[in-house]
């Protein structure tokens, strides 16, 4: 068994996207949950920080963790490192008494502690179940106890996209990006369309786990921009093309998943015509995959049922206060 320490806010969002590399993915806290099994995808996940070994789950206090991780049998052996933290500071927990604790138990167990450079990394993390400050967090949260096993590579939070050669307003973030194309089954080996690119922030997040993304855009602009972003930012096969959603030009069944970020109707200059052409392109997208996820300023789950898609999930994800966007993960 597996304890995940996700990411973000919305554990909901969190746990779609951790399924695509983990089994039996469980809430059992706020930011925490648990796995049974883990994939070699793990590391790519945007919304996860870390998974651990998990030791066990206890009240949500210094003195309840101590005495778990002394009845807990520590099949292992070197040096160690504890490290607790209070996720999102709903516990009032005091992480600095629960590292020097905990480490004091393992001492006593026999292990050396080396906080630089450690064998093994023990992960304390306390969190309330309910998401708010409890006044006993021992009786109204949990405790989970873990040997560190695999950190996510977050790289991509060092980027923005004004850091790309070409940049347009509005663009998506790396982070949402990387979560859509892994909801979308990207990983080596496989193939991502997005038929509405854009500037080619999900092509570069597709390719960035291992995909070959192929990317299309009715505007020449578009093209031209993602061709430059994806040239100079991106190693590994990609393809871009100029063509319309509603019509695009790749065989039936040829690729693996299909993301794409719809017009937002007041900025659109298909405002007209956008439902029908957000219409035909969730039809052409099933027509050349078994799964996607469409994204929009409004919902498009009942338009995916209507071309035939079996809607898996929704989720909302405020961006400001003036625009919020749903997703839709289709099969």
């Amino acid at each position: 068994m597996y304890l995940l320490e996700l990411a973000g806010q919305d554990d909901r969002f969190a746990i779609a996207e951790a399924a695509t590399a983990a089994s039996d993915v469980t809430p059992i806290a706020a930011g925490l949950a648990t796995a049974r099994g883990l994939g070699d995808g793990f590391e790519t996940l945007a919304f996860a920080h870390r998974a651990s070994d998990l030791l066990g789950t206890t009240g949500a206090t210094v003195d309840s963790a101590v005495a778990l991780l002394d009845a807990a049998t520590l099949d292992r052996a070197g040096s160690v490192a504890v490290r607790a933290r209070d996720v999102r500071g709903t516990t009032d927990v005091d992480t600095q008494a629960a590292e020097r604790a905990l480490g004091q138990v393992l001492v006593d167990r026999g292990f050396t502690v080396d906080l630089d450079d450690p064998d093994h990394v023990l992960q304390a993390l306390f969190s309330n179940t309910d998401d708010a400050s409890a006044a006993d967090p021992g009786e109204n949260g949990v405790a989970a106890l873990g040997w560190l096993t695999v950190e996510t590579d977050r790289a991509f939070a060092d980027r923005q996209p004004t850091d790309r050669p070409f940049f347009q307003p509005g663009s998506m973030s790396p982070q949402l990006a990387r979560a859509l194309v892994n909801l979308a089954g990207a990983e080596p080996k496989t193939t991502i369309l997005d038929p509405m690119c854009g500037t080619g922030g999900i092509l570069l997040e597709a390719g960035r786990v291992g995909a070959t993304p192929i990317g299309g855009d009715a505007q020449t602009k578009m093209v031209r921009g993602t061709r430059q972003n994806l040239r100079e930012l991106l190693d590994g096969d990609w393809h871009v093309y100029r063509g319309d959603a509603s019509h695009i030009p790749i065989a039936d069944d040829s690729v693996d998943g299909v993301v794409f970020d719809a017009p937002y109707g007041r900025q659109s200059k298909i405002e007209g015509d956008l439902e029908d052409l957000v219409a035909d392109a969730l039809a052409e997208a099933r027509r050349v995959a078994s799964q996607a996820v469409v994204v929009g300023d409004r919902s498009w789950a009942e338009t995916a049922e209507e071309s035939g898609w079996v809607v898996d999930a929704t989720f909302e994800r405020r961006v400001h206060r003036s625009l919020t966007r749903y997703i839709a993960v289709v099969r």
